[in-house]
């Protein structure tokens, strides 16, 4: 495959591509397994520390009642999930979840708020949120649902680091999954958080009934954004009974991988997160993963709606393959 180095300014790494063609990453996809590992590790040396992970936990702050209809998601109102609408947390709860999830050794505190788009008095209290969250001495990131400019800038004044807004799949498969709001709708808003200098945390879910072909496209979309998000997010559907999605399979572990392993070829300097579905998976299979170019996990006993690896198990992991927590990037 061609270098493209002379697409770049002179400051710009060859290896950081905005100009992906789906036929570039199918081929990656069809790569033999060892040898796509081989490239994916040589990438994930030449720009992390392949032996440190950064740590995450995500607290929903604001449960259910959601108006989208994501066929995968126990928290919308379209669907009988058993999961009922809450209020949205107070500030000092927030904070005390978010000194326990420092002292067992999360570096980001990820808030997550069941709205299609928050309204600006719901706004004010996440802004407080964000402000004293930072104040522990944490990174701070928030999904909200879609945002308008204003709002971006807020959450920046705030303070606020990354912004999550997942694409889920590919354009050509969105319509299948989502109807109450299109791909374009998602794309201003990472436009949004971008032009008010908030870093990015962005990705998809595998398991949704997606093609090979559609996970190469979500990835293509993600690499030929203006800046590649800082963070990208790794999901495997955790099938919620209730939802259209209840009865999908669980994908293979070595796809799995191979999503990792691509997307840190095509977005070599993101950190990549291996997010839902880790209690699905063995340690083996983990392990795949990290060695892929997985360098995050969100870290605590739950996720959004969702069970995750206690911390226990996953300090235990930790060991084993000799990870240790990543040193704060400058």
């Amino acid at each position: 495959m061609a270098s493209h180095a002379l697409d770049h300014p002179p400051h710009a790494p060859a290896d950081i591509r905005h100009d992906w063609t789906r036929a570039e990453a199918e081929a990656l996809f069809a790569l033999p397994f060892n040898d796509l590992l081989y490239r994916a590790h040589g990438l994930h040396r030449r720009y992390f520390d392949a032996n440190e992970v950064q740590l995450s936990t995500l607290l929903n702050v604001k449960d259910g009642g959601c108006p989208e209809d994501c066929k995968y998601c126990a928290q919308s109102a379209r669907y009988e999930t058993g999961f009922k609408a809450k209020k949205l947390m107070g500030l000092n709860e927030v904070v005390a979840k978010a000194t326990v999830a420092k002292a067992a050794g999360a570096q980001r505190f990820c808030m997550g708020a069941a709205w299609r788009a928050p309204k600006d008095h719901e706004l004010d209290s996440v802004l407080d949120m964000v402000a004293a969250v930072k104040g522990l001495g944490m990174e701070t990131c928030v999904t909200l649902g879609m945002l308008d400019g204003d709002q971006a800038r807020r959450l920046a004044a705030a303070g606020l680091d990354y912004y999550n807004h997942n694409l889920d799949t590919s354009e050509e498969f969105y319509g299948e999954i989502i109807t109450t709001r299109t791909y374009q709708d998602r794309l201003d808003t990472l436009a949004r958080v971008r032009e008010a200098g908030i870093q990015v945390c962005c990705g998809g879910i595998l398991g949704l009934g997606e093609s090979v072909a559609d996970r190469a496209s979500m990835l293509v979309t993600l690499a030929n954004l203006p800046a590649h998000p800082q963070s990208v997010p790794i999901n495997l559907l955790v099938a919620i009974e209730g939802t259209p999605l209840a009865d999908n399979q669980t994908i293979d572990g070595i796809d799995f991988v191979r999503v990792i392993a691509t997307a840190r070829i095509m977005m070599p300097a993101s950190v990549v997160r291996f997010a839902a579905g880790r209690l699905e998976m063995d340690e083996a299979t983990q392990a795949l993963a990290f060695f892929a170019g997985a360098n995050s996990v969100f870290y605590g006993e739950k996720l959004l709606t969702t069970p995750n690896p206690a911390g226990a198990e996953d300090r235990a992991l930790f060991d084993r393959l000799g990870l240790k927590p990543m040193t704060p990037r400058a």
